[in-house]
């Protein structure tokens, strides 16, 4: 079964240090006992990232000109043409912005818990992964088939996502070909 979260729907928070905000589209399988977290960020100044020891975490450019994350011994620029970058969330990279604000899509998963990743998603192109827990955000309204059949019609940012869903073919249809949207995929370790 597939469930959907519009961000138009999900309340803001501040940060602490006042240089952007947050929307949290999912934290699960509950929000206390997290093992993934999806968020969409907007992010309004230049300033440091949190540091979130123990988390693999995943980030991309929605909107805006870009950032670019300065690491200990890297820097990374990223436009919302670029991939996702994976990084680890207890080096906490300082951010400066391209020109202006950004929004940004998040994914975070606990190292304890399992593996995540997230990669651009391509409309009319095939995604299969044996990972029972997956997900796709969209920027623009769009059409999730699974193994060949309808699945959802997602609006514009929404989040589509399932826990059963290992083996399974997943595609995006969208109006614009060239509608940005994103894989995520949570590969929790066996107990």
């Amino acid at each position: 079964m597939i469930q959907l979260v519009c961000l138009a729907t999900v309340p803001t928070q501040p940060w602490r240090n006042g240089g952007g905000s947050t929307r949290e589209l999912l934290a699960w399988p509950t929000a206390q006992a997290w093992q993934l977290r999806i968020s969409v960020a907007e992010i309004a100044q230049a300033g440091p990232f949190s540091a979130y020891p123990g988390i693999e975490r995943w980030f991309a450019v929605l909107r805006g000109e870009g950032v670019v994350l300065r690491f200990a011994s890297r820097r990374a620029m990223l436009t919302p043409g670029s991939e996702p970058l994976r990084f680890e969330g207890a080096s906490a990279p300082g951010c400066e912005l391209l020109d202006g604000a950004t929004q940004d899509l998040n994914l975070m998963v606990r190292h304890a818990a399992g593996k995540g990743a997230m990669q651009r998603a391509r409309a009319g192109a095939d995604w299969s992964s044996n990972a029972v827990w997956r997900a796709v955000f969209t920027l623009a309204p769009a059409t999730l088939h699974i193994d060949g059949a309808v699945a959802a019609t997602l609006p514009a940012d929404t989040l589509a996502w399932s826990a059963a869903a290992a083996d399974q073919t997943w595609r995006l249809q969208a109006d614009d070909p060239a509608a940005a949207a994103w894989w995520l995929q949570f590969k929790p370790f066996k107990t």
